[in-house]
């Protein structure tokens, strides 16, 4: 018996008990596919017309080699978001963002404070934390890696 779903309700609406016992297990599925759905237009416009702008980017902010790693990024944001959002390698495709992430929060945008819509660094940190979270339970549900019967 989980002791969870079996414990009294402490809810305020306890009749909303059974909708949230039935909706239970879509909630991580739901954030893996939006977490790796979110990278892939960020990949897709970097490796479909815009790598050169990307490395230019690179290079004024000094991460070089620039265009290896517009490619990489470009790539990891496409495909990586793409297996993370059907839980297919999704230890080692979250982990890869997780670097992405890292670099674009304190690299990036931490100079320009915390505000996103200031080019700062909280939506970048958010998904970084949402990577990392996914790193570590893995594809579990509803997920490529769960039919496959094996996750690294």
């Amino acid at each position: 018996m989980d002791p969870i779903v079996h414990r009294t309700s402490k809810r305020i609406f306890r009749f909303l008990d059974p909708i949230y016992e039935a909706l239970e297990p879509l909630a991580y599925p739901m954030i893996r596919f939006v977490a790796g759905a979110m990278m892939i237009p960020h990949g897709y416009g970097k490796v479909f017309g815009g790598i050169e702008g990307t490395t230019r980017f690179f290079e004024s902010a000094g991460l070089e080699p620039a265009l290896i790693l517009a490619w990489y990024v470009g790539l990891i944001e496409l495909v990586g978001g793409i297996c993370v959002a059907l839980g297919l390698f999704t230890r080692i495709m979250s982990a890869q963002l997780i670097g992405v992430l890292a670099v674009a929060t304190f690299y990036i945008h931490l100079p320009s404070g915390f505000m996103w819509v200031k080019g700062g660094y909280e939506y970048p940190l958010f998904w970084l934390v949402v990577m990392i979270a996914i790193t570590i339970k893995g594809g579990y549900r509803l997920s490529i890696d769960n039919l496959l019967g094996k996750e690294f």
